[in-house]
């Protein structure tokens, strides 16, 4: 399990090396990320080119922006929290473009998913 301070990199990260995701590829924008934490934001901005993957630190415009708390974000980012129901509880606020929050819904169930497919072992990996 990833540590607490650990998970919202290692999403952006794997953002960032997918280089392509096909599933995207009729959709092009930016999403900006602003995770709270006290007086402080942390910014992550992630464009969308036809499919192709970006991510930054920059704090650019963005066609959508999802604010919410960095520790709910880290719980969505492991798997144990659903953003768009955040978003649905008041959570998370999402400005702009409402198909990239879909987007974003679609990457976080296929990161998970690979996950759960790479950490198969013993019997269900004979099974494979």
């Amino acid at each position: 399990m990833t540590g607490t301070g650990d998970a919202v990199a290692a999403f952006f990260d794997d953002l960032r090396s997918r280089g392509h995701e096909p599933s995207l590829r009729k959709l092009s924008g930016t999403l900006r990320f602003d995770l709270g934490t006290g007086k402080t934001t942390e910014r992550w901005l992630v464009t969308i080119r036809k499919g192709d993957l970006a991510v930054s630190r920059r704090n650019g415009a963005a066609d959508s922006v999802i604010r919410a708390q960095k520790a709910l974000f880290e719980r969505a980012a492991r798997g144990e929290t659903n953003l768009f129901s955040a978003m649905l509880r008041g959570e998370v606020v999402l400005t702009g473009d409402y198909r990239l929050m879909v987007a974003v819904r679609r990457l976080f169930r296929e990161r998970l998913a690979s996950r759960r497919t790479r950490g198969t072992a013993g019997y269900a990996k004979r099974q494979q």
